[in-house]
């Protein structure tokens, strides 16, 4: 059914209970300035920019005013220092990023083929990326977090299971809550308990924020109105579906379903937009605005992030999405 703006009140933990914290990789991101299939020839580049989904969504979730920590780790190098005071500039909590003084800084180089997909080179898995483990800097954060944040993509990080349920259960018997980005290549699935432990994840998770077909992935069912019912029956208390260019849903465990119109932008760099709608949404959410709010904020953060060149570069305070949301045109299909 539909509802006024202003219905279902959120079951995640009130900001004030703890920061939302998020486990996972940051690096830099390194992009071709002209378009082509690879990298097989001397060519143009810009960068470095910050990136890494768990920064991107993390900065976002302070940017907009929300409490935000990160766990993660970065080498010893400039990159890591463009990361950790970007994040630190924009409010975040880095109490929990570890220096790495033997290994680099994670790195994705990109460059983009004429028909919009992307190459890259990553250096993730011999990086500082994968070094993130439960040290003590993390153990305090979790002790005093009132909500986590896990993005699939953290699954490819050796031991990071550990730490999520470590932090899963600190957290929830404090009070607090779990939100899922279900961004897990399917091919990832395969690998040991990973199938098991991303099922588990979706049974503790209050909040679902998938994209296209990961409604489906999450909750083992196809077709949408199986999918939300499913994982409603799993114990999900509402779902904010990302559609991209067609806008967002919110679906609430009670029926309610509010549908918030995309905006229109020209697009510079696609990276990090549903990062920056999750974190935005996340935050708008603890901070108690209601589900219509928070979508349209974060279909604003969105949209804004993919119209800058870096994938957080748009990530923008609650007053530039007031006024990204004034003077910006919606498509209204």
């Amino acid at each position: 059914m539909q509802a006024d703006a202003n219905s279902s009140q959120t079951k995640l933990a009130a900001d004030a209970l703890g920061p939302t914290v998020v486990i996972g990789e940051i690096l830099v991101e390194i992009m071709a300035k002209s378009r082509g299939d690879g990298f097989l020839e001397p060519i143009e580049l810009i960068g470095p920019y910050p990136s890494g989904a768990p920064a991107i969504f993390i900065d976002q979730c302070a940017k907009i005013g929300g409490s935000a920590a990160i766990v993660a780790s970065v080498g010893d190098d400039d990159f890591g220092r463009i990361n950790i005071e970007r994040l630190r500039s924009d409010g975040a909590d880095i109490s929990a990023i570890s220096v790495s003084p033997d290994y680099p800084t994670g790195s994705a180089f990109v460059r983009y083929r004429d028909d919009g997909s992307r190459d890259f080179v990553y250096n993730i898995g011999k990086s500082a990326a994968a070094l993130v483990s439960l040290t003590a800097e993390a153990k305090a954060l979790f002790a005093r977090a009132g909500h986590l944040h896990v993005m699939g993509t953290a699954f490819a990080i050796p031991g990071v299971w550990e730490m999520m349920d470590h932090a899963i259960g600190v957290i929830k018997q404090r009070g607090g809550s779990v939100s899922l980005d279900p961004n897990l290549r399917k091919e990832l699935l395969g690998h040991g308990q990973t199938r098991e432990r991303f099922a588990r994840l979706v049974d503790v998770a209050d909040l679902v924020l998938p994209s296209g077909d990961e409604l489906s992935v999450a909750a083992g069912v196809e077709g949408e109105t199986a999918a939300v019912a499913a994982l409603f029956a799993r114990g999900v208390t509402e779902i904010a579906l990302k559609r991209g260019e067609h806008g967002a849903t919110f679906f609430g465990a009670d029926g309610t379903r509010l549908d918030c119109p995309a905006f229109r932008v020209a697009e510079v760099d696609p990276t990090g937009a549903g990062d920056c709608f999750g974190g935005a949404y996340v935050a708008c959410r603890r901070l108690g605005m209601p589900a219509f709010q928070a979508l349209e904020y974060a279909n604003a953060a969105g949209a804004r992030n993919v119209t800058l060149q870096g994938p957080m570069e748009g990530a923008a305070s609650r007053q530039q999405l007031d006024e990204f949301i004034a003077a910006t045109p919606r498509d209204v299909r």
